[in-house]
């Protein structure tokens, strides 16, 4: 089996993931057991056809359901480990972290994503860094590939230097949300890398904003960069939600990005949203 960490290093294309967000710890019992399936199914479609998928932990501060467990639990055999990547947080108790960790190893996941999370929201985190939780991992687990994590939008020289740091203790990084409207930040980011000779291979955030709603736009806004103007601007134009994010990937493959992640896609009919997306950007489908 490929691992994602072999896959984005020797993949001769582009590879596309899709970022799954678990349901959220307080739904109603009949409300979980149907977000699930919604979950599962998404998870099925989108792996048979090969395409790899994260699922979050603890997104945007709202506490969610334990997405490892759910995993092993409900999708038995049917998806191959090497196909889905759990993320996890520093936003729990370290014995729970660590604990975390061993489960994934021995259920057979091959690469997980270690991120601090939200400083201003939910739990506080049992670390300072998520570099630091990511060491404690490697000790323990040194066969796990773990991913880190990147903010395109800071200064471009700290952020390539942290990621070349080997006291990231990860393998690849996973960025950002980020977008077309601002380019220029992943422009300097990606010069800066390749300056710096940054071997770890990266893995661009991209959104599917799903209309230009206001209020929605702002709440957005106060866990990632929006651009609210630009979004406005183009679904006003009569743009779809398909044609923004596949405008977003287009414009990243220009600058020299070759990896990109989709979140917030819908849990009904994903494959069928990520396949459109896909045929829009004019790129191929992961291998």
């Amino acid at each position: 089996m490929v691992s994602y960490l072999s896959l984005l290093q020797h993949s001769p294309g582009h590879v596309v993931s899709v970022e799954l967000r678990p349901p959220r710890a307080e739904l109603r019992p009949a409300e979980g057991i149907d977000a699930w399936i919604d979950t599962y199914h998404a998870i099925r479609s989108l792996t048979r056809q090969d395409v790899r998928v994260m699922v979050t932990d603890s997104a945007v501060g709202a506490q969610e359901e334990n997405n490892l467990r759910h995993l092993v639990a409900n999708l038995g055999e049917d998806v191959a480990r090497n196909h889905v990547v759990p993320f996890l947080t520093a936003k729990h108790s370290l014995e729970y972290c660590l604990e975390y960790a061993d489960q994934a190893v021995d259920r057979g996941f091959s690469s997980l994503v270690v991120l601090g999370g939200d400083k201003h929201v939910g739990r506080p985190r049992c670390v300072e860094h998520a570099w630091q939780l990511r060491e404690l991992i490697h000790a323990r687990h040194p066969e796990i590939d773990l991913g880190g994590w990147a903010n395109p939008a800071a200064d471009p020289a700290q952020q390539v230097a942290f990621l070349g740091d080997g006291r990231v203790a990860a393998s690849f990084y996973l960025t950002q949300i980020v977008s077309h409207h601002n380019a220029a930040e992943v422009e300097r980011f990606l010069v800066e890398a390749d300056r710096q000779r940054l071997a770890l291979p990266g893995v661009f955030g991209v959104f599917y904003y799903r209309s230009a709603n206001p209020r929605t736009l702002a709440t957005l806004s106060q866990f990632l960069p929006v651009p609210v103007e630009g979004l406005t601007a183009e679904f006003g134009a009569g743009a779809t939600a398909v044609e923004v994010c596949a405008r977003t990937i287009r414009a990243l493959t220009s600058l020299g990005a070759r990896h990109f992640y989709i979140s917030n896609l819908p849990l009904r009919g994903t494959a069928a949203t990520f396949n459109a997306i896909m045929e829009q950007t004019g790129l191929l489908a992961p291998h």
